[in-house]
């Protein structure tokens, strides 16, 4: 079941690094995660997830409730993980919510149409709407004016909108056919370069495009945390790896490892998670369950 593969995996990244978000790489090199930990950055028991997951989960509830994309009804179930706590497993409610989707949610909030809510600044350019994006990887024929448009209900600027589109295009690619890592990244770029030739910020994304990822760090900024994330990918063999090295880049650990926990859970399948990871994960069993609902909508849709 692809959607848990790739669900279960961002989920574990998440939560794999919750308890070091904000650590430097020199922090990390001299005690790297190796495995879940608890507590520490937000006083947080083992196995909680932050707004990657939350946001993810409320994406896929939208979308299962409603049989459809509704972005007006997407940006509600977003306010309520924002302000009642939904989607959340932490005891102690929601926290950890990135500054351009809370400024968009208030803006929802006081009124704007769901659309017209996104961040649409040059600083607006967090990974808040690509690590929620992964759920559209999922749905038939997706366009790529679905995915801007769902980036858009938070982050909303020309950048961000792009990067969703080639990290969906890359999931997709896992999805749909058996290739080498290195081969669906090649096609995904490919594909992304030509539909947006006109575009004036794809030399954003030139690093990516010519691999040239030998330095690259676990920030925020969409592109960079795209950049480590397929460097994370072309350069191990396995789920675990794969996430561990994410997170141990330091920074914003919890969304690095998520993201690329998504592509790694499709591309290595939900059998190669740790399971005692999983495990460790609480209400993880109505996740599998929204999962399977998720992915019953996807192939009749």
């Amino acid at each position: 079941m692809k959607v848990k593969d790739g669900i279960i995996g961002l989920i574990v990244g998440d939560a794999l690094g919750v308890p070091v978000e904000f650590t430097t790489r020199r922090e990390r090199e001299a005690d790297p995660v190796t495995d879940m930990r608890e507590y520490g950055t937000y006083d947080q028991p083992k196995g909680t997830w932050s707004d990657d997951s939350s946001m993810t989960i409320a994406t896929m509830a939208s979308i299962t409730h409603r049989q459809k994309i509704d972005y007006e009804d997407i940006m509600k179930e977003f306010l309520n993980w924002a302000y009642l706590d939904d989607y959340t497993n932490s005891a102690s409610g929601t926290f950890d919510m990135e500054n351009t989707t809370s400024r968009s949610l208030r803006r929802y909030a006081d009124g704007a149409p769901a659309l017209k809510s996104g961040g649409t600044g040059e600083r607006d350019n967090g990974n808040g709407s690509l690590m929620r994006i992964l759920p559209l990887a999922f749905i038939k024929d997706i366009d790529y004016d679905t995915v801007e448009a769902v980036s858009s209900l938070t982050h909303a600027h020309e950048i961000s909108r792009t990067a969703c589109a080639l990290y969906v295009e890359i999931a997709k690619s896992m999805i749909e056919n058996d290739l080498e890592i290195k081969e669906h990244i090649d096609n995904a770029c490919d594909k992304i370069k030509e539909h947006y030739k006109d575009s004036e910020v794809l030399g954003k994304f030139e690093r990516i495009f010519s691999n040239d990822l030998d330095d690259v760090r676990g920030r925020s900024f969409v592109v960079g945390s795209l950049e480590c994330v397929i460097h994370c990918m072309l350069t191990t063999d396995s789920y675990r790896s794969a996430v561990l090295k994410a997170v141990n880049f330091g920074e914003d650990t919890d969304t690095t490892a998520a993201i690329c926990g998504g592509l790694a859970g499709i591309y290595y399948g939900y059998d190669s998670i740790p399971q005692d990871w999983v495990n460790s994960i609480t209400c993880i069993e109505e996740v599998k369950s929204l999962c399977a609902k998720y992915e019953k909508f996807c192939d009749e849709g």
